[in-house]
């Protein structure tokens, strides 16, 4: 017997740019990078080609510590594309980087009820494939563990 979730469609998979493939590959490696405009140093997130700042098109990537803190989350019960559907009810967590810009990403490990604005956050990543990995957010240990684990 099939239930309704064997028959559900794939999940849409991000589409790299040109100028987000540094970002995906990295992703893959479980390491957060982030655009930096090199005309006027500021970090932004998502990659782009211009900087929304001062408009120059030229860029670095720069490492991210992968620590923030919450600055807003929402619980999604009704799945926006039937894709989503067997993961219902799950949390999106948009947290406010270290280094100055926000990122949104699902949250795992905890209960979303454990969410407080400015609460410490860690980026982690999702392997969902041998071809993509999509960064999550986990409640950070109140211990000394590395945001970021390092990779096996």
């Amino acid at each position: 017997m099939t239930s309704a979730f064997d028959q559900l469609p794939a999940r849409p998979r991000p589409q790299p740019s040109a100028e987000s493939q540094p970002y995906w590959d990295a992703l893959k490696a479980h390491r957060l990078i982030l655009q930096r405009c090199t005309n006027c140093r500021r970090v932004r997130h998502y990659p782009r080609p211009v900087c929304p700042h001062c408009y120059a098109f030229d860029y670095d990537w720069l490492d991210a510590s992968g620590r923030g803190t919450v600055h807003s989350w929402t619980v999604s019960h009704h799945a926006f594309d039937p894709a989503f559907k067997a993961a219902l009810p799950y949390a999106t967590v948009t947290v406010d980087l270290d280094e100055g810009v926000r990122l949104q990403a699902p949250l795992k490990g905890s209960d979303a009820e454990q969410l407080r604005i400015g609460l410490p956050v860690v980026i982690d990543f999702d392997d969902i494939d041998s071809d993509l990995t999509l960064p999550c957010v986990r409640i950070a240990p109140r211990t000394g563990t590395p945001a970021c684990p390092p990779t096996n």
